[in-house]
């Protein structure tokens, strides 16, 4: 089938609601091939699920294949520094790099070291929403979604505070990659943001490496001399992947969920009445909205999907907001319902690549999210919001508020 009727990843339409779209894919059949992209789109929440754990796909290639090997052009030369920065990070690495450079990360990460973040987190929480207080409201994506989850991950890091409003505009730059087809005026923005966001780096490991601290730049340069084989350059990607990965899903779902909450006030009205729904709400919110609407995989070899075969070479993109919109898996789908308890939506993904930062983005959602529901229950839209273009990673131009 050819899906271009109803996968429009660059019409503003579709990026404002793509849900009635992938109902259409999914119906249609589990895999379709999209000549654009020169993709197959998988839509349907069984199958995503299963190739998201699959290794015969992998984020790379090149650790079984040379780009002539796998039937692909090399990036353009003048493209390296962003391939350099990108490649050379955990998502985009397999076993047994990945492997290795994720047991060092993963530390930072566990439950109990993410817990014992906790008071700093709704600390900067409770200092943001103070600001929009004090304002009477204002753009919920610049006072709160956008700073909190940066500051937290610059915190961890051990970034300088005056060095932190740096971060966002770096970040933003490399992501405009991710998308579909980027242009070359995308490329360029993210080549001097990769080329300015390393060499920034690499200043602060030599000061943290002269200076040690009680910073996860501090503790990976304590690993790569203990001999852990972490090179310098795998120290500057795995920051950036941190940096870029620990705040963009944060950031959309706090968006992405105020404004579903606002489309439904029965819900909101809910929540605010019942504080202690909001675990489950935070997990609703991030499947009725995907922050991440779409993962890419390359075939390392040959598969059967709803049997059609996907040969070797080919890419997938896997629909993740299609998958958390399957009626097949989410009984009523497209009803916000913030007690529902089966909910296993995919928007951290699953399998070795699963997000590492999934118990940061808990606890940072339910540090905004609570302090607002806490002190500015009477938070109303001002104005509809509209969409960013990108629809890989989804999210909001803003979402104005008053308090």
């Amino acid at each position: 089938m050819d899906a271009s009727a109803d996968f429009a990843p660059w019409a503003p339409r579709f990026v404002a609601d793509p849900y009635p779209g992938f109902a259409a894919l999914r119906a249609a059949g589990p895999v379709h091939w999209f000549e654009p992209t020169r993709q197959w789109l998988v839509p349907r929440h069984t199958d995503v699920s299963s190739l998201l754990r699959d290794r015969r796909l992998g984020r790379t290639y090149l650790h079984r294949f040379t780009h002539e090997e796998f039937g692909r052009t090399p990036p353009p030369p003048e493209h390296e520094p962003f391939h350099t920065l990108n490649d050379q990070g955990l998502l985009d690495l397999e076993p047994p790099d990945h492997t290795r450079i994720r047991r060092l990360v993963s530390q930072a990460f566990t439950p109990r070291t993410v817990e014992r973040l906790a008071p700093v987190v709704r600390r900067l929480a409770r200092e943001l929403v103070d600001g929009l207080l004090a304002d009477g409201g204002g753009d919920l994506m610049t006072s709160l979604a956008e700073p909190l989850p940066v500051a937290v991950i610059a915190e961890m890091l051990g970034i300088p505070a005056a060095d932190r409003g740096l971060l966002r505009p770096w970040s933003a730059d490399i992501c405009g990659m991710y998308e579909l087809n980027p242009g070359e005026e995308a490329a360029r923005r993210a080549v001097r943001a990769s080329t300015e966001f390393s060499a920034y780096l690499r200043e602060l490991i030599a000061a943290r490496r002269a200076d040690p601290g009680d910073d996860l730049i501090s503790a990976l340069i304590v690993a790569h001399d203990e001999g852990d084989r972490l090179t310098e350059q795998e120290m500057v990607s795995t920051c950036v992947l941190l940096l870029n990965a620990g705040h963009e899903a944060t950031v959309n779902t706090t968006g992405n969920g105020w404004w579903a909450l606002f489309r439904h006030p029965e819900q909101l009205a809910a929540l605010r009445a019942d504080h202690g729904l909001l675990p489950g709400a935070i997990e609703e919110l991030m499947r009725y909205d995907t922050p991440l609407q779409l993962f890419e995989r390359w075939v390392l070899d040959d598969i059967e999907i709803g049997g059609t075969l996907v040969p070797r070479g080919s890419e997938v993109a896997l629909l993740l907001g299609s998958a958390n919109h399957d009626p097949d898996r989410f009984p009523a789908p497209e009803r916000l319902d913030l007690t529902r308890a089966d909910n296993p939506h995919l928007s951290f993904g699953a399998g070795i690549h699963y997000c590492l930062g999934a118990p940061l983005a808990r606890l940072e959602l339910a540090a905004s999210f609570g302090e607002l529901l806490r002190r500015a229950p009477g938070l109303r839209l001002v104005a509809e919001p509209e969409w960013k273009e990108g629809f890989v990673i989804r999210g909001l131009r803003e979402l104005l508020v008053e308090c």
